[in-house]
């Protein structure tokens, strides 16, 4: 947003209003949460969400694009904040079901929650790369892009109320937003939230009564948007998971702990739509392997691991330890991995050998540059076991369809790419299928096979 478009759509929400108040919920120790998370191949959460048509998987990869470039620029220090300056004024457990997003339009994964006294429900994309929760909400002063679905009415809610200027959260909102806040002439609070792609939300920072399931919470901190621009699809917003005070699992964790997993569906495994997806808040599977949760100084919110091997039919790849040296992230909202040049030089020769004994190469489709003539069903069946070995000996054993991706009908690639930055990411074709968990209190991260039902 250009800085005076900015600060006209400040003044525009400085004339704005009631603030009510809630009484203080007295606060109940649950065990952990779980919702249904979908993909955007998959079915949605009722047969009353409206078929979309999917994303053209040429658009999705190009929004993949625009989303490590923002990645990589949060990294380097080069992300660009919407505010121009004259607009700045000085341990227990939960669990729901995740979806993939593309009934939505959108190339990421999505779950329903509920917002407000009595609730309203929304479907909203989840996402472990940023950090601040918000939605879109009437009277959408400026914009609202379509949804599936309501916008959220703050005036039909018992228990909304919107933040002044000087709560700690307002000033929390620079480093979970990547936007300085400003203040309405009323002293709301108003946020931006920006993304790599352009898209954008603008709103009043407010609080309300969270509910998911038969769970509810209060005072929940979230954006209440008024103008929101860009790529989000038909979600209604967006629940951020990363490492920041007012993402969704530090809100939650005086009841739930710091701990949180996922399991990714497929989005059309071998053309086979995925279910069984969920996101668990709360107590996690102590059992699983698990290698450390690193950090990053240029951006300690996000979640970082590092990768030690990739062994192809159970032989490592000929690289040195150092090839993989780069700092990994993972990430829920990445598709395709991105690794380091000479590993995925090594990793693309070998399994170009071995598929195209059977398969014959075809062109490159994009970023993806080893692709084989036939659908995923058939490339299937010559794709060797892959394994993603991480510090510590936790590993991702990969299925097929962790390994390659129907581009378009009868061209297969592989779902890797070469990354020349600083970083690798290991994106969600990987993760999908496994739980993956999150446990921040002890800095680690696990991978269980089999995770979604």
């Amino acid at each position: 947003m250009e800085p005076l478009l900015f600060l006209l759509f400040a003044l525009f929400l400085a004339g704005s209003s009631s603030v009510r108040l809630n009484p203080e919920a007295e606060r109940s120790k649950q065990q952990a949460f779980r919702l249904p998370l979908y993909h955007i191949h998959g079915q949605g959460p009722d047969s009353a969400q409206p078929e979309e048509t999917p994303l053209p998987f040429s658009e999705a990869l190009a929004l993949d694009i625009a989303r490590v470039k923002f990645l990589h620029s949060r990294l380097n220090g080069t992300v660009t904040s919407l505010a121009g300056s004259s607009g700045l004024i000085n341990g227990k457990s939960v669990k729901v079901p995740l979806n993939p997003g593309q009934s939505i339009g959108i190339a990421n994964y999505y779950t329903k929650i509920g917002l407000g006294t009595p609730p309203t429900y929304h479907l909203v994309v989840v996402d472990t790369g940023s950090s601040f929760p918000w939605i879109q909400c009437e009277p959408c002063r400026v914009y609202c892009h379509p949804q599936v679905g309501s916008h959220f009415n703050p005036s039909a809610s018992n228990t909304y109320r919107r933040l002044p200027c000087r709560t700690s959260q307002c000033s929390s909102l620079k480093v979970a937003t990547l936007n300085s806040p400003m203040c309405t002439v009323s002293n709301v609070c108003i946020y931006t939230a920006s993304y790599g792609d352009q898209s954008f939300s603008v709103g009043y920072l407010s609080k309300d009564s969270l509910t998911f399931g038969s769970e509810s919470l209060p005072d929940f901190v979230f954006g209440c948007g008024q103008d929101n621009m860009g790529l989000f699809g038909r979600s209604a917003g967006l629940i951020g998971l990363a490492k920041n005070e007012l993402s969704m699992v530090s809100q939650l964790s005086a009841r739930y702990g710091k701990a949180f997993s996922y399991c990714l569906p497929s989005s059309a495994p071998l053309g086979k739509p995925g279910s069984g997806g969920f996101l668990s808040i709360g107590s996690v599977n102590s059992g699983a392997r698990s290698t450390p949760m690193l950090s990053d100084p240029r951006d300690p919110t996000l979640y970082f691991l590092k990768l030690t091997a990739i062994s192809v039919s159970g032989r490592p790849l000929p690289l040195a330890a150092s090839a993989y040296s780069v700092p990994t992230i993972i990430d829920s909202g990445t598709t395709i991995s991105r690794l380091a040049a000479p590993v995925y030089d090594a990793l693309r020769k070998e399994l170009v050998r071995i598929i195209s004994s059977k398969f014959q190469v075809a062109e490159a489709f994009s970023i993806l540059d080893a692709c084989f003539k036939g659908g995923a069903g058939q490339i299937a069946t010559a794709v060797p076991p892959v394994n993603l070995i991480f510090q510590g000996g936790a590993e991702l054993t990969l299925a097929p369809e962790n390994v390659i991706i129907e581009v378009v009908k009868g061209t297969t690639c592989l779902s890797f790419a070469a990354t020349t930055r600083e970083n690798a990411i290991i994106g969600n074709q990987q993760q999908q299928t496994f739980e993956i968990i999150y446990d921040i209190t002890n800095s680690k991260i696990g991978f269980s096979p089999r995770g979604c039902s």
